[in-house]
């Protein structure tokens, strides 16, 4: 069981692929993930998602993954999809672009990663955290220099459905910094990364235990000299 401490099981991150389609599907389930977004919310404009909301978008993004255009990382604990992060070039997600909070900082290329949905009973679990490693990790291996996200700052306790584009603690954890902030509560977080090598912190070839005890956790602090959802 997810919650148990006897027998977690290994976590590991993939690119979506057609041939992991229909693990997406079972994440997702018949809502998309949530209302019928499908990761399709950033990818367009207001009046083209809602009029493909439902089958439109999941049909959407099933042809970008058919076509080998970069969509995002599914995250499993052993063989069961438990996660999800959107990864793709900045300039596919084209909310970002009409957004005043979220436009461009500058004129450099960056990929982002602007949302994530976790599974229910592996939330709260520091799983965003390491998809954002992973993240880094992909992006530099398809040669990307530079990491976006845009996360929201949790103040108190605040329900899973507003974390879909992650909390700005996790992002601070997997290495980012603030670009800018036109917000009080939704910053602009950068990571540079090293095209092909970028390698996530303390996570091996790609994998991670669901949990790290309390003692790790002390260890990765006084090791690291500063610090570092659920909506698809």
């Amino acid at each position: 069981m997810p919650g148990t401490r006897s027998a977690q099981p290994r976590v590991t991150c993939k690119p979506l692929t057609p041939e992991r389609w229909k693990d997406l599907e079972r994440l997702f389930g018949p809502r998309g993930a949530c209302a019928g977004c499908w990761c399709m919310w950033f990818r367009l404009a207001a009046r083209d998602f809602a009029a493909r909301k439902g089958a439109g978008n999941r049909r959407a993004l099933k042809r970008l993954v058919d076509a080998g255009e970069p969509t995002g990382l599914l995250l499993y604990a052993g063989a069961e999809p438990v996660g999800w992060c959107a990864l793709a070039p900045r300039a596919v997600y084209h909310r970002l672009e009409n957004s005043r909070v979220l436009a461009p900082v500058d004129d450099r290329p960056a990929w982002s990663v602007p949302c994530f949905f976790i599974a229910r009973g592996w939330r709260r679990r520091g799983l965003t955290s390491f998809l954002l490693e992973q993240a880094k990790r992909e992006a530099a291996r398809r040669g990307a220099e530079l990491l976006e996200g845009y996360p929201t700052e949790t103040r108190g306790a605040m329900a899973d459905a507003f974390l879909y584009i992650g909390a700005a603690s996790a992002f601070r954890n997997a290495g980012f910094r603030e670009a800018a902030r036109r917000s009080p509560i939704r910053p602009i977080m950068r990571c540079e990364l090293r095209a092909g090598r970028s390698r996530p912190r303390g996570a091996g070839a790609g994998a991670a235990p669901a949990r790290r005890s309390a003692s790790a956790r002390g260890n990765a602090k006084r090791a690291r000299p500063a610090r570092r959802s659920a909506r698809a």
